[in-house]
């Protein structure tokens, strides 16, 4: 099998830009948010149709990142 219908975006979540980086193998569409550097994976999530996994993979990275503390430089 081989990654099809492959899209990466950028996006800003909580105050951070996140990169959604979405595909499909086979039947299943499978996303990533990460954040841009270092490139810490936040989220994975699988499904059905991109929108569901890009839908469901921001809102835990939300979560996630909102929770974080930001430090004053």
């Amino acid at each position: 099998m081989k990654v099809e219908e492959h899209r990466e975006r950028t996006v800003d979540i909580a105050g951070w830009p996140v990169r959604l980086t979405s595909y499909r193998i086979g039947e299943m569409f499978y996303c990533t948010a990460d954040n841009i550097s270092p490139g810490a994976t936040i989220a994975r999530t699988s499904g059905a149709t991109r929108e569901e996994v890009e839908s469901a993979a921001i809102e835990r990275a939300t979560d996630r990142l909102a929770q974080t503390k930001r430090h004053a430089v």
